[in-house]
């Protein structure tokens, strides 16, 4: 289905072509003056040069062609040369009526579809989720359920942390607490426990204080520096206890994700491509990619075309260990083999930008992907506290992301059952429901790459751009269908009944909607989930205006109240539709 301001624009063209002017000169916009018409085209202005005349003789010469327009209710050429432009009733009616009946409601599926892969999550075995994951989680599983929407198969990897030094430092430390665990007996040839010899609790403390210690006293830090070897060259004990870690580490975390209704495809991390390291490195070295540079092994990135240094991408350390930069490779390189995306999307903060620019042309320079695959970068900033700073707790720590989930859960309870006067199990449901649209669309509005302000008395707010007003507008669609279903309506004869506006709200309304395509394709092209909320935001205004404007259950005229049940049963499918592709959804009663 034709996006609507496509159509418009169509029309537009051919009265230019008509009068005599260049064809592509009647692209038409929404108007930046929504109080004196509804679209806008200023091809006039543009043309006025080539054409040597004056816009307002263009635009007059553009009108009189429209006159009999099937589309258009007035066109009007307004001084120096703008084409103001209201759309017919019949025109939008019928558009939107065509939305119902289409799959996706007019959306057009990718007809090339790709493979993508998207990196998201970044979180860390032995360590606790905290605030600082809570963007990549929420925006990466946003773009995914887009870009799938869209037709495209999207793999979303969690791409761990666990291997390296913070693993090393949490095998020392159980040591030095549980020297008699058989993992540390390295004669021992037998099975290892099924259990591990920890709970997730331990874990999670054993992890800072064992790094701070290691800042510390020299000795500690080069004693778990033996058990990182130790782990990365097989010893089996230390491999056995290593597992123990990963699988109670990803229990936990698996239960924080769930909370946040953020779902992983793949469960990799930076181990799982150690044994391909030395293949690549080989690779590099004989392809003549890879030099010594000052001991290390480095791949020379830098471009003619450079303003800024560009320093080299380095593959190994002078001691010979990996780096994030390798494991980056050698997990791009694993990908290309088993995936074969066309795209592959990194959702970080934006403060490693020249990090992943290394990376990127270095897998380029090295052929690890293809001419034609993307890599693509997605750096979103920080979220803060009121002070403008990044949020932290109120003794200064960095807040763990379950506290947090907590914190807005609590908060939305209170106001549900402020107003209810009882706490009850379907409360406690909506809260959570209802705090995670809040905590979900509070970060998701604002454009990924920009910092904003965490203000959870703002987000949980019912009123102005926050989640929870989105899903009361929900609900009271939800309401009102219900109602007219107790009344003896029948929903679905009515489904498709959408009829020719009455009303300039009505007609508002339906404008609302035909910008669903439009803001889909948009949120996917430009990786950017903001556009949805946007879009849903407008659509919610637009209804709850024709609400206070029109007595729908009370309209007398059958055909007249059908229409209009028919008209709010799209928009809260498309509501909901919207909802999900950001990552959360609405009750049925708040």
């Amino acid at each position: 289905m034709k996006k609507l301001l496509d159509l418009i624009s169509e029309e537009m063209k051919d009265a230019f072509a008509a009068a005599g002017y260049e064809r592509e000169l009647g692209k038409v916009a929404l108007s930046n003056r929504p109080d004196l018409c509804e679209y806008q085209c200023n091809g006039a202005m543009a043309g006025a040069k080539q054409y040597k005349k004056a816009p307002i003789m263009i635009a007059n010469d553009v009108a009189a062609k429209l006159t009999d327009s099937s589309v258009f209710e007035k066109v009007e050429a307004v001084a120096p040369g703008f084409l103001n432009l209201t759309l017919k009733n019949t025109f939008v009616g019928e558009y939107v009526k065509g939305m119902r009946t289409e799959e996706k409601y007019g959306l057009e599926e990718a007809k090339n579809p790709i493979e993508i892969i998207i990196d998201y999550g970044g979180a860390n075995v032995a360590k606790p989720l905290h605030v600082g994951h809570l963007r990549p989680a929420i925006i990466g599983e946003s773009v995914k359920r887009i870009s799938r929407y869209l037709g495209h198969h999207v793999i979303g990897d969690v791409h761990l942390g666990d291997w390296g030094q913070p693993m090393g430092l949490t095998i020392y430390e159980l040591k030095v607490r549980k020297p008699d665990l058989v993992y540390f007996d390295e004669s021992y040839t037998g099975e290892y426990p099924t259990e591990p010899p920890f709970t997730v609790s331990e874990l999670e403390e054993i992890y800072p204080f064992a790094s701070k210690r290691s800042k510390e006293d020299a000795d500690y830090k080069a004693a778990a520096m033996e058990c990182t070897f130790k782990l990365q060259s097989g010893v089996r004990g230390y491999r056995a206890l290593w597992k123990h870690i990963i699988d109670v580490s990803v229990t936990d975390l698996k239960k924080i994700y769930d909370k946040l209704n953020t779902e992983f495809d793949l469960w990799n991390g930076e181990s799982t491509v150690h044994d391909l390291i030395p293949e690549m490195v080989d690779y590099m070295k004989k392809g003549g990619y890879a030099y010594i540079s000052e001991g290390a092994l480095v791949v020379d990135v830098k471009e003619e075309t450079d303003t800024k240094e560009m320093p080299p991408c380095m593959i190994l350390k002078s001691d010979g260990a990996a780096l994030y930069n390798t494991t980056d490779l050698a997990t791009i390189m694993m990908r290309m083999e088993q995936n074969k995306p066309d795209k592959i999307v990194y959702m970080t903060d934006k403060r490693q930008e020249l990090y992943f620019e290394q990376v990127f042309r270095c897998a380029r320079k090295t052929k690890l992907v293809k001419l034609e695959t993307e890599l693509l970068f997605i750096g979103f900033g920080t979220m803060n506290g009121k002070d403008g700073k990044p949020f932290k707790t109120r003794d200064g720590g960095v807040m763990r992301l379950e506290n947090l989930i907590k914190e807005i859960n609590d908060e939305m309870l209170r106001k549900i059952t402020e107003n209810r006067g009882v706490e009850d199990e379907e409360a406690r449901q909506t809260a959570e429901v209802v705090a995670l649209a809040a905590l979900k669309y509070g970060d998701l509005s604002n454009q990924a790459s920009k910092d904003y302000i965490f203000d959870i008395d703002r987000f949980t707010s019912f009123e102005g751009d926050t989640g929870p007003y989105i899903l009361y507008t929900i609900v009271r669609i939800k309401s009102i269908l219900a109602k007219y279903k107790e009344n003896g309506g029948d929903l679905a004869a009515v489904r498709s009944d959408i009829k020719t506006p009455v009303n300039e709200s009505e007609k508002q309304l339906m404008l609302a909607l035909s910008g669903y395509n439009t803001s889909i394709e948009a949120a996917y092209d430009e990786t950017a989930p903001h556009k949805i909320c946007a879009y849903i935001y407008n659509l919610a205004n637009a209804f709850n205006h024709f609400y206070h404007e029109t007595k729908i259950l009370g309209e007398e005229d059958e055909a007249k109240k059908a229409g209009w049940i028919a008209l709010l049963t799209l928009t809260r499918d498309v509501l909901e539709t919207a909802i999900d592709l950001l990552g959360f959804s609405a009750p049925e009663r708040m």
